[in-house]
């Protein structure tokens, strides 16, 4: 139990895929411009990169690993991922076709999002149990979805500040997210 919470705690927070592993930058910086819409990206982002850790998890140790193909690891984590964003915006369309307008482009992006691959690849990497790789998958996607709210929140706030003309838009946005980056450096030694 001790080892989820770190776990956790780890991929939450000191391993943030976006802000420390730099992984899941495109819609980090392309979704976030407003909260409800940066929350929706969170959560399918969630959806997949859990049951994207699953399913990883089961073709690794009872496919991949027992035919000896490791080396085919990457093309079968991006067909499960291709295959999981299909569900994914097929149901965003058909339950909340405002979401769906909303993310636009980006909702068939998570596809070739380096987060959920990212997090795939880590699982098996780190030898983590069935247990530990969900906990992982749930806790990177979590870390991702606080990123993205947080960061969502603050362009709200500076889109009606007053900013230098020559800041406006992205450049104010990269600048912000490079201190959040570093004030998520502060958890490193948490656990």
């Amino acid at each position: 139990m001790q080892s989820i919470f770190i776990i956790m705690i780890s991929s939450i927070f000191v391993n943030n895929f976006v802000l420390s592993r730099f992984l899941g930058i495109c819609p980090f910086l392309g979704v976030s411009k407003k909260v409800e819409t940066s929350l929706g990206m969170g959560m399918a982002v969630t959806f997949v990169m859990v049951l994207a850790s699953i399913i990883t998890y089961l073709i690794q140790n009872f496919v991949l690993v027992p035919m000896g193909i490791q080396y085919m690891q990457t093309i079968a984590f991006i067909l499960v991922i291709a295959s999981l964003v299909q569900f994914v915006e097929m149901v965003i369309q058909k339950t909340s076709p405002t979401l769906y307008q909303a993310l636009g482009v980006y909702l068939p992006l998570i596809t070739t999002n380096c987060a959920v691959l990212g997090a795939a690849i880590l699982n098996i990497q780190n030898n983590y149990t069935l247990v530990e790789t969900i906990f992982n998958g749930l806790g990177a996607a979590i870390g991702f979805t606080l990123a993205i709210v947080l960061f969502a929140g603050i362009r709200e706030r500076l889109e009606i500040s007053d900013v230098p003309e020559v800041f406006k838009g992205y450049p104010i946005a990269l600048i912000t997210a490079g201190l959040m980056s570093i004030a998520f450096l502060g958890f490193s030694g948490l656990v």
